[in-house]
């Protein structure tokens, strides 16, 4: 299936008509003002998230289809970075920049290495699309309109941490499709723990921990309910606390062995589906 054609479906007014358009629901961010701007801006909406459960761009339950859809989250992420460097917004901060332009390096490597893959089984690699990081005007996270570099740095950095934190979930939700490849389930699992050693970074940059606690977003309360729905989309089942049937939080006692010190040990996955939505929001064409 075409990707450019699937993803053009989440926008049409068809499949959104019993709730907000991409334009429209961003327009209610846009209405909280710069600081909200920066806090909303890369979190897939609420009512999106649930329309694409109801379709699938690659059928994620092979593996071919696994590569497919990590190397459309590779493309936006290599683009992501180089446009970020080639801003110049990361110039006033030398650490920040250092990290980007390595993080950078490994995103096009890893491009290269999926598409190399996917030829050697016969497969075409799907297209890089058009990515659109401002989300129809909405945000300038190039300070391309001179929003100012403090404002394009702090979305410059969440907007990285979104990316990486849905990168993670996303190769760990399609390691099940890669089972019985041993290449190709090991290629992925090598992406796998370097995007998360890319999220730990950026998480650190932000001032936060490397690690997730529960469904903490590590975004601040915006006040509005559809604008916090939006935030909650990437992180939704983070909070979970079985593992393998045990409740983690019960295996030990004293501080050490709360929720939240239990939660933070585990990750959750992300469907192809719900990968597919939040990304689907930067792609133009």
């Amino acid at each position: 299936m075409n990707l450019i054609k699937f993803l053009d479906e989440f926008t049409t007014e068809n499949l959104t008509k019993k709730g907000a358009s991409r334009r429209d629901a961003f327009s209610t961010f846009s209405s909280l003002g710069k600081k909200a701007a920066i806090a909303a801006v890369p979190f897939g909406m609420a009512t999106l998230s649930n329309k694409a459960k109801a379709a699938t761009m690659f059928q994620t339950d092979n593996a071919v289809g696994a590569l497919q859809l990590a190397l459309t989250l590779e493309y936006l992420e290599a683009d992501f970075y180089a446009k970020a460097l080639a801003s110049g917004v990361l110039s006033s901060n030398a650490k920040a920049e250092a990290i980007y332009q390595q993080i950078s390096m490994h995103e096009s490597a890893h491009v290269n290495l999926l598409k190399n893959t996917l030829e050697s089984l016969g497969e075409n690699p799907v297209s890089e699309p058009t990515f659109d990081f401002t989300v129809d005007g909405n945000f300038d996270p190039f300070n391309e309109n001179n929003s100012g570099n403090e404002v394009a740095y702090a979305q410059l950095l969440i907007l990285a941490q979104a990316f990486e934190d849905t990168g993670v979930r996303a190769y760990k939700g399609q390691a099940g499709a890669l089972m019985g490849n041993d290449d190709l389930l090991t290629a992925a699992l090598q992406i796998h723990s370097v995007e998360a050693r890319h999220a730990s970074e950026i998480r650190r940059l932000r001032g936060l921990e490397g690690w997730i606690t529960l469904d903490n977003t590590g975004i601040p309360d915006l006040g509005v309910a559809a604008a916090n729905e939006g935030v909650e989309a990437v992180y939704a089942g983070e909070e979970n606390l079985i593992q393998g049937g045990v409740d983690v939080s019960t295996l030990g006692s004293g501080s050490p062995f709360t929720a939240e010190a239990s939660s933070q040990a585990y990750d959750e996955i992300l469907t192809g589906d719900e990968a597919t939505a939040i990304a689907s929001l930067f792609i133009a064409s």
